[in-house]
């Protein structure tokens, strides 16, 4: 498995006002949406092209093209629909799945509760979406879910992660696939409720308001 901060100051100038606790949902959802495509120029760099030949107003040339299959982008709800805009911008022909996978409050497991992906990813490059890695347990999930398919490498897009949460995806991992995580920013620690300190704080909650 591979890590990947993205040292920018454009991503870190975004990720300290989506900290900051005074920033407004409506702020927060358009910050989400600049920093992952930000994000995603990067997790995107192995993306696999194709040649191709085309005509440009002067002359004949050979370009280059995305291939097939194309890209699967799969935001984990609720939060990850949040970052679907700004992935898309930049891969607007991917095809796009859906898992649900909610955390319990006291095991800090990952429960799923949706999923709208096909069930053959043969050969398919999944790009991940999912804001925080905290613990782990929600992006080991789904990352299995898409390697159990047979999707050919995976890779996590996150705005946050904790060292516990890399560490427990490395170890879950290990050398049986090709996946890389691609983040913003390594924070300190996860505190006693599995929140990722400093943080940003719930970005479900944030983005979309508090769902009782």
């Amino acid at each position: 498995m591979r890590t990947q901060i993205i040292n920018h100051p454009l991503v870190a100038h975004k990720l300290t006002l989506l900290r900051d606790e005074n920033t407004p949902s409506t702020t927060f959802r358009s910050l989400v949406e600049e920093l992952v495509t930000l994000l995603a120029y990067e997790a995107t760099r192995e993306v696999k092209v194709e040649p191709c030949d085309i005509v440009t107003p002067v002359a004949p040339m050979t370009g280059t093209r995305m291939s097939k299959p194309r890209p699967m982008v799969v935001p984990i709800l609720r939060a990850g629909l949040g970052m679907l805009e700004g992935m898309i911008k930049l891969v607007p022909n991917a095809e796009i799945g859906f898992l649900g996978l909610k955390r319990n409050e006291e095991t800090l497991e990952a429960i799923t509760y949706a999923n709208r992906l096909p069930d053959d990813l043969t050969g398919r490059q999944c790009f991940i979406l999912d804001p925080m890695l905290a613990t782990g347990h929600t992006l080991m999930d789904s990352i299995d879910y898409l390697l159990e398919r047979g999707a050919k490498d995976v890779t996590c897009i996150c705005l946050l992660a904790a060292p516990e949460g890399v560490k427990a995806v490395e170890e879950h991992v290990g050398d049986r696939a090709d996946v890389k995580i691609v983040f913003a920013a390594l924070d300190e620690k996860l505190n006693e409720h599995g929140y990722i300190v400093p943080g940003l704080g719930d970005a479900g909650d944030r983005l979309y308001g508090v769902v009782d």
